[in-house]
């Protein structure tokens, strides 16, 4: 197992600390172009510890952890710590004269990110980073997945955003609502969408985390977010703001619990709620561009996802809204 201590007390430590970051990386087996971001994590950390705190302690070492292997970064220093956590997850935000794109760009590149500080005891930082590899999997089908969307009919961009992943024989849908509309809207739900879209097998809890950091800086979003596994027949959800959810065509009424916050403005943490999943329900998210006011009863479930999904949005769509809906049925055999 690889473990590398690199003393950083300038920015002469940069290229070794590169060096020994795409070395570890190779070893464990990222691809080139994982390896290259992970050596540019590496870059900002060391940059960090120069700039902030007058040098540190970087550890590179390799992990093993439930079956797969992965990387763990670690930055030590006594500088004067940090103040304002979230705040500095913001593109553009600096505490010195760097450009300050350092700890935004780790939260989006790597799969873990947690920091300590003590700026009153001038402890100094504690940042630990993980990426892990992905093995690369034949998709199964083994969810039915419609989705419709329509941004606001006066904005030329959509204000909402949305995930479909499928792998094995699990999938994760999201609907993502930035708040307001037009080109802030969009660039808030799109920041959050890129986010799930490459941290999308993470523990839900990880995901909002790592949306919240880095929506910091926008608008803030709304989120909510199912994962289904087909063998267990079951599914998780998660979510924070005012997107809908609802269980149709099922024997046993769930309850989906939501919290009510705004991913980028608030430390709030989403309810995240595990269900039964009957092989005839069908599973609807929407923003609330779609009224709430209508009844599972009112719409033939029969049809595939995606003709569900149209309807839903033709019927239901606010004329003054972003509006998407996602359906999920189990695929046929």
């Amino acid at each position: 197992m690889a473990h590398e201590i690199i003393t950083v007390s300038g920015t002469g430590d940069v290229y070794p600390a590169q060096a020994t970051a795409r070395q570890i990386a190779a070893q464990i087996g990222f691809d080139s172009r994982v390896s290259e971001e992970i050596v540019l994590v590496v870059t900002e950390l060391v940059t960090n510890l120069v700039r902030h705190a007058g040098g540190g302690n970087l550890i590179l070492t390799s992990i093993f952890e439930h079956g797969r292997s992965g990387i763990q970064i670690e930055s030590h220093d006594n500088g004067p710590g940090m103040t304002g956590l979230e705040r500095i997850f913001a593109d553009g935000y600096s505490t010195a004269s760097g450009p300050g794109y350092g700890l935004g760009t780790i939260n989006r590149l790597m799969d873990e990110l947690d920091i300590t500080t003590f700026p009153a005891q001038q402890n100094g930082a504690h940042v630990v980073c993980r990426r892990w590899v992905r093995e690369v999997a034949v998709r199964r089908n083994s969810f039915a997945i419609g989705v419709a969307s329509r941004p606001h009919p006066l904005m030329p961009v959509n204000g909402d955003s949305f995930v479909v992943k499928q792998w094995e024989q699990s999938a994760l849908v999201a609907v993502i609502d930035g708040l307001g509309h037009g080109q802030e809207a969009h660039r808030a739900a799109e920041t959050a969408r890129q986010y799930v879209e490459t941290h999308f097998d993470m523990a839900l809890s990880s995901i909002f985390v790592g949306v919240s950091r880095a929506c910091v800086g926008t608008r803030g979003v709304v989120m909510a977010i199912a994962r289904f596994d087909r063998p267990q027949l079951q599914f998780t959800f998660a979510s924070l703001g005012n997107v809908e959810a609802r269980i149709c065509n099922s024997s046993e009424p769930a309850k989906l619990l939501i919290s009510r916050g705004i991913l980028g403005h608030t430390n709030k943490r989403p309810f995240i709620n595990e269900h039964s999943w009957n092989p005839n329900s069908v599973f609807v998210l929407h923003s609330d561009g779609l009224s709430s006011r209508w009844h599972c009863d009112d719409f033939a479930f029969e049809q595939s996802p995606a003709a569900i999904a149209r309807e839903l949005l033709h019927k239901l769509a606010r004329k003054e809204d972003d509006a998407t809906v996602i359906v999920v049925k189990r695929a046929t055999e």
